[in-house]
């Protein structure tokens, strides 16, 4: 793998941009809900999220009947694009805009292009949310630091995508969770876990149970709010195993937060690192040993040496 340089990774101070990220945040899910209505269900969510182009974010190709459509989030031109199987195609300007106005012109344009769909307003996952159609508060957009937040998300997808290679085990894609608005890669150990038993603002206990019905270590990038005001990797594992909180983990500024139940390393410490990539991995590898580890995964049956491109993995 092609190593970055700290130039890639550029700076994203979440106290720079948190109104935009709110707005952002709130028209993912808006197309996220839409992804969802789609789709049928998979296993832990995996139907949900959104992926990473190279422009953006897409819901990849969703049925609607025998037709077949996508939502694009375009942050070069700042623009998502709604394209049809049919060769219909619009788009809709990412601009200072109410959640509400954006909410309203989705709707509109997905009816015209003889595309109904309906979702539920309520946001996921956010404390005090408003319903999408009555949501005049948010309407922050900066078109900068949004492009800046997905150059992030390549270059954090890039590195987890190979952390992702060396796990033959079950394993999530690498994927964006609109619900809390962090791009995420899970492994199973393949047994099942205990009942979840937290309590998420507006997502259903059955979904957060299904979630979480087998063991996992999870790690990936969230952009700030939510408990850290600074732009993070994180790390944790379900069910906590004993001690796994007092695990030695690298880099040394990666640290154990009791307030969220995970391990955190800043973004910053990575953008200004002399090696991000190794720096992010030795993050990956060693929170997972712990998981791992902590947890008495088989991870002789479960692990593999990283993929390397164009060799296929040897199994004799």
């Amino acid at each position: 793998m092609t190593r970055s340089t700290p130039t890639a990774w550029p700076e994203l101070t979440y106290s720079d941009w948190k109104d935009t990220c709110a707005t952002l945040h709130l028209w993912t899910q808006i197309v996220g809900k839409v992804r969802l209505a789609c789709t049928p269900w998979v296993n832990h969510s995996w139907h949900v999220p959104l992926y990473l182009t190279v422009r953006g974010l897409t819901t990849s190709p969703l049925a609607h009947g025998d037709r077949s459509f996508a939502i694009d989030f375009d942050f070069i031109e700042h623009a998502p694009i709604i394209a049809a199987t049919a060769g219909t195609r619009r788009q809709i300007a990412l601009q200072p805009r109410t959640v509400a106005d954006f909410y309203a012109e989705v709707m509109a344009t997905l009816e015209a292009l003889g595309l109904r769909v309906q979702i539920h307003e309520m946001p996921s996952e956010i404390a005090g949310g408003i319903p999408f159609s009555a949501d005049t508060t948010h309407r922050a957009y900066d078109a900068h630091y949004t492009q800046r937040f997905w150059r992030v998300l390549i270059q954090a997808g890039r590195v987890l995508s190979q952390f992702r290679t060396s796990f033959v085990g079950k394993c999530s894609p690498v994927h964006f969770f609109w619900g809390s608005f962090d791009l995420a890669v899970t492994r199973f150990s393949g047994r099942r876990a205990p009942l979840h038993p937290g309590v998420v603002p507006h997502l259903p206990r059955a979904v957060l149970r299904e979630a979480y019905s087998h063991e996992v270590s999870s790690a990936g990038f969230w952009p700030g709010g939510g408990g850290i005001d600074d732009a993070s990797f994180y790390a944790y594992a379900y069910p906590e195993p004993d001690n796994f909180r007092a695990a030695e983990v690298k880099p040394h500024s990666a640290f154990y937060s009791s307030a969220l139940g995970e391990f955190v390393l800043p973004y910053d410490a990575i953008r200004r690192s002399t090696d991000p990539d190794a720096e992010l991995l030795a993050f990956l590898y060693s929170t997972y040993n712990a998981a791992a580890d902590g947890a008495g995964w088989d991870r002789a049956a479960l692990e593999c040496e990283p993929g390397v491109t164009g060799v296929p993995r040897s199994v004799g």
